[in-house]
């Protein structure tokens, strides 16, 4: 009975102890997160133009033939695409995306803005140039493509006056369920949805637990709209919407689709004048099928309309991409998708072990670990081969690496995400 009595009591001064440090740590954290979160003094800089292209000798890159239409005949040659404005927009397979980008930078000895101590610009707050790390102005760059919440003149005076404006979309649907699943805990009004089911309970009555001006709720209405800088809450019919949708179309030369990811980086490639090489692709950030919630027709209907205006702006371009597949042509089009999917099956074969992507348990380097949604381990990631050939190491690996080892090979310093990744990891334990 003494044995079990002190059992007990070193268990209660345990949970005791344990209660205590969190408590601490948590406050801490609270306070740390909060001076990092708020904006930010920006104060007034020169305005230098960039007019040029800063990339590496750009005249002795290679050209290549350009086709006409669904011809196959060459007409003229192109040079490569360096100048490149990527709007990252969230759970749209964007780090996959960001994985090519970063390949095609080092390729070429291009120049990354990249943000300063953390995987983004400060987001959700509005891009600021000083926001870049090191910057000064008149400074060139050649590729952003960071999370950030778009402003277009800041952007505009930071890279050359041809630059390549690119972006992805997704299915609102999709990628609601998405966001709920990935950010859900991190946006407190959640905290009081009933029940195990909580994305069905909120699209049963979204305007009951939405609280627009709470915390981090941006992510969970318009994501879409709200990441290219808008106001997520306007009303469908407000002319505002419209204006963006005209801003978007003129500005950018390519807009891409999730869903139609390979024929998006097709058209990307014809657009930029790159080789089929530079866009292969392994695909980051998969969630392991378990926890992925499939929509039935109703809840999907619902969550179109929650999310309305990301509705809009998506018909709008899914119209516009299948006209570019057109001018493409569909056959071409079939043509060049069923090679890149070869010669991404075939690198899976020499890079991957297994061949396929393994849940967050069974990645065996600390540094293939892709970062997990707060609380859980549902994003998968890869074993490299352990016999890569010579020719392939160096590829391969790069291929396989998650954004924020890919971002630190690189040269960015992430205290601010790795304090937060090791903050999570106190507050699971």
């Amino acid at each position: 009975l003494k044995v079990i009595k002190n059992v007990w009591q070193g268990r209660q001064w345990r949970s005791m102890c344990k209660g205590l440090v969190l408590g601490t740590l948590l406050t801490s954290c609270m306070i740390l997160l909060y001076c990092l979160s708020t904006p930010q003094i920006h104060y007034s800089l020169p305005e230098v133009p960039v007019p040029y292209s800063c990339a590496h000798r750009p005249s002795q890159l290679h050209p290549k033939p350009t086709t006409n239409g669904s011809q196959q005949t060459p007409s003229q040659t192109c040079t490569p695409k360096v100048d490149i404005m990527f709007m990252k927009t969230h759970k749209t397979a964007s780090s996959t995306f960001l994985n090519i980008l970063f390949r095609f930078g080092e390729k070429h000895r291009l120049k990354f803005a990249f943000p300063d101590s953390r995987n983004d610009f400060f987001y959700p707050s509005l891009f600021q140039r000083s926001q870049v790390k090191d910057y000064r102005p008149g400074m060139c760059f050649n590729i952003i493509c960071n999370h950030m919440r778009l402003n277009a003149p800041e952007v505009a005076k930071l890279l050359p006056m041809d630059t390549s404006y690119i972006t992805i979309l997704r299915d609102p649907a999709e990628l609601f369920e998405s966001s709920f699943h990935y950010f859900g805990q991190l946006v407190p009004f959640t905290w009081k949805i009933p029940g195990d089911d909580k994305l069905t309970e909120f699209l049963r009555d979204p305007h009951y637990y939405f609280d627009p001006q709470g915390f981090n709720s941006f992510y969970l209405k318009n994501l879409l709209f709200f990441d290219f800088g808008q106001d997520n809450t306007l009303e469908l019919d407000d002319p505002q919407v419209e204006e963006v949708i005209g801003f978007i179309t003129e500005r950018f030369q390519l807009v891409m689709l999730v869903e139609y990811f390979e024929e998006s980086l097709i058209l990307l490639k014809d657009a930029l004048c790159w080789e089929l090489d530079d866009v292969l692709f392994f695909k980051l950030n998969a969630r392991k099928g378990s926890t992925v919630s499939k929509l039935t027709t109703e809840l999907r209907a619902q969550a179109l309309e929650w999310n309305a205006i990301d509705w809009k702006l998506y018909q709008h371009f899914n119209q516009t991409f299948w006209k570019r597949v057109d001018a493409y042509g569909r056959r071409r089009m079939a043509e060049d998708v069923a090679e890149l999917r070869r010669r991404n099956t075939e690198m899976a074969s020499i890079c991957i072990e297994g061949g396929r992507a393994v849940e967050a348990g069974s990645i065996q380097e600390t540094a293939m670990q892709p970062w997990q949604p707060f609380g859980q381990k549902s994003i998968m990631g890869y074993n490299l081969k352990k016999n890569v050939d010579k020719a392939h190491r160096k590829l391969c690996r790069k291929m396989l690496m998650p954004e924020l080892q890919y971002l630190t090979e690189l040269g960015v310093n992430l205290w601010i995400t790795k304090l937060w990744g090791h903050v999570r990891d106190i507050l699971n334990w």
